[in-house]
């Protein structure tokens, strides 16, 4: 098993593991009850980790890079109710039209 990411806040690898799920990839979710041994256990230890196996440790890295970069494309007009959107939202915000 790799560890391909850990964060202080569980919120953070939850949402990581969220992206690595919708992308195929199985994961583990370890430390996440460690927080109250923080002192006793060094910091970086407590963290809340995501592991996966390691075959996977490519695939899954390069999924969580492709998910923290900005999204290409051009900003676009909602033809159901004028709002303009960036490129990174596939569904209108204000009404929940698809992007045509």
């Amino acid at each position: 098993m790799k560890r391909v990411f850990r964060a202080a806040s569980l919120l953070q690898v939850a949402h990581a593991r969220n992206l690595l799920i919708a992308a195929g990839i199985d994961s583990e979710l370890r430390n996440q009850y460690l927080a109250g041994a923080l002192g006793d256990l060094p910091m970086l230890e407590t963290w809340p980790q995501l592991w996966v196996e390691d075959t996977l440790e490519s695939a899954a890295l390069h999924a969580l890079k492709k998910a923290a970069s900005a999204p290409t494309g051009a900003p676009w007009v909602c033809t159901q109710c004028g709002e303009q959107l960036e490129p990174q939202f596939t569904t209108c915000w204000r009404c929940g039209a698809a992007n045509l």
